[in-house]
């Protein structure tokens, strides 16, 4: 009988691609749980620094091309038809679910040059993941560190080096409504900083951001005339990464299950868009 994992190597490669039976055994163990929202045009009255634009090329005008530049006719194409295609005329590193790097926050984090989205381990964004339930919080509301411990309490994870931290909130009900980056509570720099000394490095949160919505923020700081009231957690001094934008977190169970998180390799980004996966047994 085969054995689970029959590795082969291609010809003139090092590649070892795994066996069908360890491919069908692998899905049949997994369930696979999208926690990224779909990238789509904006609506006309979202404001410009949020929008997203994306213009779409249908077959016939992907015929009209492989004529133009190769002299191909449409008839010597299946069906008539060209490729087709997408472009995107206006997409920010942070209008979907993305991947947030210590550049985002400033340009030096511990009196060094913050990293950028290219420069990042790829070991931070493939690890065991824990589920701390926020859902109860109101709009602007803090959320400390001590509650982070009792959650983490309270579900049985003890966190070890590299686990990924999502903080359901479940404002991603309101993904789609004007009002969504206005919703959801602050993660306080006390406890990314607590989750931080404990070998965390990437913080996820179904939220507009990782911090409470910006125009509680700014009404604090200027109450208070004080730094480190606005964006407090982004600019904690602290090199890790936050995800934002996600979805589906109430999907998924406490703990038990690992995250997949790539960000795309945007050279000098500030942050990059990611397909953020779990996998749950």
């Amino acid at each position: 009988m085969e054995p689970p994992y029959a590795g082969r190597v291609s010809r003139g490669s090092n590649t070892v691609s795994p066996s069908p039976l360890y491919v069908r055994r692998y899905r049949r163990a997994v369930r696979f749980v999208d926690l990224s929202g779909p990238i789509r045009q904006s609506p006309p009255d979202l404001i410009p620094p949020l929008r997203t634009e994306i213009t779409y090329s249908g077959h016939a005008e992907g015929a009209a091309q492989i004529q133009q530049l190769f002299g191909v006719p449409p008839e010597l194409l299946r069906d008539g038809e060209g490729w087709s295609n997408d472009e995107f005329t206006k997409f920010g590193t942070h209008n979907s679910t993305h991947v947030d790097a210590p550049w985002h926050y400033n340009s030096t984090i511990q009196g060094r040059p913050a990293q950028k989205i290219d420069e990042l381990p790829l070991e931070w964004f493939h690890s065991d993941a824990v589920v701390l339930d926020m859902a109860h919080k109101e709009d602007g509301e803090a959320v400390t560190a001590a509650e982070v411990e009792s959650e983490l309490d309270r579900v049985g994870h003890e966190l070890k080096e590299l686990d990924i931290v999502l903080v359901r909130t479940g404002r991603d009900e309101f993904a789609d409504q004007p009002d969504y980056m206005a919703r959801g509570p602050g993660v306080t720099a006390e406890a990314t900083r607590w989750l931080f000394d404990r070998g965390v490095r990437v913080m996820g949160v179904d939220a507009w951001g990782w911090d409470a919505p910006l125009h509680i923020q700014a009404q604090r700081a200027l109450e208070m005339r004080e730094r480190d009231v606005f964006w407090e957690a982004h600019q904690a001094d602290l090199p890790y990464s936050q995800i934002e934008r996600l979805v589906n977190v109430g999907a998924l169970p406490p703990t038990g299950f690992t995250v997949s998180c790539f960000p795309l390799r945007i050279e000098g980004g500030s942050a990059a868009p990611a397909r953020v996966v779990a996998m749950v047994p």
